[in-house]
């Protein structure tokens, strides 16, 4: 055989040897391509598992695998590899992740997120809450607002008001409120209100840009510091993992955790940012409400007792709740500072 025959069949065989050796990540994303999250957290965390692990592991995104709730389920039963969803969508399931969600906490989804997870790994990993799931982030959206189709002066406007919640906190401010919840995932959110199915949403500002809100919700009731947060949960296959070899896995963990959540988080804030830019340029009412504000104080008002309340509904997980939603909001509200 030739030289040149043998440095071919050398030159294919690295090649297909190197093919082989790499592993595809599918995750699974329910929100549309142009949404934050797929624009900016797949794709840099996507880039840090493929330097991390010198391109063993390559990270593919998948759509339109059904509705958000159904995440955590395709992740354990290995439909995907890893995926993100909203804990509020599991009602029962997860309950401890609503200690971000409580009102008045006044910070940045980045920041809230860090306090998210460190808090976890402290205090609520022992429930077990993920059970099943290979928790590698948790983030939260950014301040939680009141987007309608027609405007409103004050929160006792919004009574009987078909309002869509996605879940967790947002039920029980809905319910405070007198409104009539309806159940929705995000993405269904611009269809219910083009259509009149619902009269508004609580939902973030990014929602104004990525989920085109701006054009079906004129009017929109902007907290300081919002209603409340989102909790969010970033998952993977645990059997998916286990199977890596021990440096990739490594690799993995090391660019996940509090260093996804911050990332995470962070990128939701911009993405508020420029969704209440896209509002402004779409010419929606938006009234940024001040400290001491009429509405300020009815909200406020709306939201007593809610801590105690929250504290006593997972009295059954067995953890310090208390100790954990204090120093959660001392976290939160130093970060950076």
């Amino acid at each position: 055989m030739s030289l040149k025959k043998v440095l071919a069949i050398g030159l294919f065989m690295g090649i297909a040897g190197q093919a082989l050796a790499e592993t595809t990540l599918r995750v699974g994303s329910w929100l549309p391509p142009t949404h934050p999250q797929n624009t900016v957290v797949w794709p840099t965390w996507s880039k840090w598992v493929e330097e991390a692990t010198d391109g063993r592991v390559k990270v593919v995104v998948e759509y339109g695998l059904g509705h958000p709730k159904t995440m955590f389920e395709l992740v354990e039963d290995g439909v995907v590899d890893a995926a993100f969803s909203f804990h509020g969508y599991v009602p029962g399931r997860f309950k401890l992740t609503q200690a971000v969600e409580q009102p008045m906490l006044g910070a940045s989804a980045e920041a809230a997120s860090v306090a998210h997870w460190r808090i976890h790994q402290k205090y609520f990993a022992q429930a077990n809450e993920h059970d099943g799931l290979e928790l590698i982030g948790l983030f939260t959206h950014g301040p939680g607002q009141v987007h309608m189709a027609k405007p409103v002066e004050k929160f006792s406007d919004l009574k009987g008001k078909k309002i869509r919640l996605g879940g967790g906190v947002q039920a029980e401010l809905g319910h405070r409120m007198g409104v009539t919840a309806v159940g929705a995932p995000a993405p269904k959110v611009y269809e219910m209100m083009q259509q009149g199915v619902i009269d508004g949403v609580f939902i973030p500002m990014v929602d104004q840009k990525s989920l085109r809100l701006k054009e079906v919700a004129k009017n929109v009731i902007a907290l300081p510091g919002g209603m409340y947060l989102g909790s969010f949960a970033i998952f993977m296959n645990p059997d998916f993992l286990a199977d890596l070899d021990q440096k990739d896995r490594d690799a993995i963990l090391s660019v996940s955790g509090e260093k996804l959540s911050a990332m995470a988080g962070k990128a939701w804030d911009d993405g508020d940012k420029a969704g209440i830019e896209a509002a402004k340029d779409a010419g929606v009412n938006i009234t940024f409400v001040k400290e001491g504000d009429a509405l300020a104080h009815e909200f406020s008002a709306l939201t007593q007792g809610m801590d105690a309340a929250f504290i006593k509904s997972v009295e059954s997980r067995g953890v310090d709740t208390k100790a954990a939603l204090t120093e959660l909001r001392q976290i939160a509200v130093t970060y950076n500072k």
